[in-house]
């Protein structure tokens, strides 16, 4: 298995949880995993969030203090803009930043490995 440093890993997040499962079940996985990467130094630059994804990022999220511990650690969050507004939640944005597609596929570029959850 190679290891990709920090630096060369992206996260795509496109549903609201992880996984097709039931919301609790989806959302106790997404939280799981957002704390295994907390505990782990091999963090991701980036993570992408788009489609429902974008719910993710926002009040009322069950894991808003999972990436904001992650933001400290110095992943970047980019929230999906297009998918906010689709969603009316575009003032409910609680970390992250607010981006458009171009941002998005520029971390997807710049990536040496992409990973969709």
């Amino acid at each position: 298995m190679t290891d990709f440093p920090k630096d060369d890993i992206v996260v795509l997040v496109n549903r609201d949880g992880m996984g097709q499962a039931d919301a609790e079940l989806s959302h106790k996985l997404f939280k799981t995993w957002l704390n295994m990467l907390d505990l782990d130094d091999r963090l991701p630059r980036t993570i992408c969030f788009y489609a429902e994804g974008a719910r993710m990022a926002c009040t009322g999220s069950p894991v808003l203090e999972e990436l904001a511990s992650l933001t400290e650690k110095g992943v970047e969050l980019i929230v999906c803009t297009t998918c906010l507004n689709h969603y009316g939640i575009l003032d409910s944005l609680a970390v992250g930043t607010a981006g458009g597609m171009k941002e998005i596929v520029e971390a997807q570029w710049s990536a040496g490995k992409v990973l969709t959850l």
